[in-house]
């Protein structure tokens, strides 16, 4: 099983969408869109630019926990991950995303 997005509406109206990789853990989370064909779009930037060299930045929260955002080529972010448990494990969630997102069909739980 392949990758995929899952377009969701939140519970203020607003849209969002997850990557899930073949095994169905979310691998990428989007921020908030005020309509649909927005977060649509953002689908389409995660598939662009998770391909784009330089795209995805590299943080840790307070804990020290390792996590990543991916951004478009504008600098604006389009999605990020959970946190890790280790640098490898988030360098993993990297090559996911990488492999999942150019191909991942969008299944569509806004409706």
């Amino acid at each position: 099983m392949a990758g995929k997005f899952e377009l969701k509406k939140a519970k203020d109206g607003q849209f969002m969408f997850n990557l899930k990789a073949s095994n169905g853990q979310v691998i990428l989370t989007s921020e908030l869109y005020k309509t649909k064909p927005s977060a649509e779009n953002g689908i389409e930037s995660v598939r662009k630019n998770s391909a784009r060299e330089g795209a995805f930045e590299v943080k840790s929260n307070a804990k020290g926990e390792p996590y990543f955002i991916l951004k478009a080529s504008n600098g604006q972010e389009v999605g990020r991950s959970e946190y890790y448990s280790s640098t490898k494990a988030m360098e993993n969630g990297i090559e996911s995303v990488k492999k999942n997102a150019p191909d991942a069909k969008v299944e569509d739980l806004a409706s």
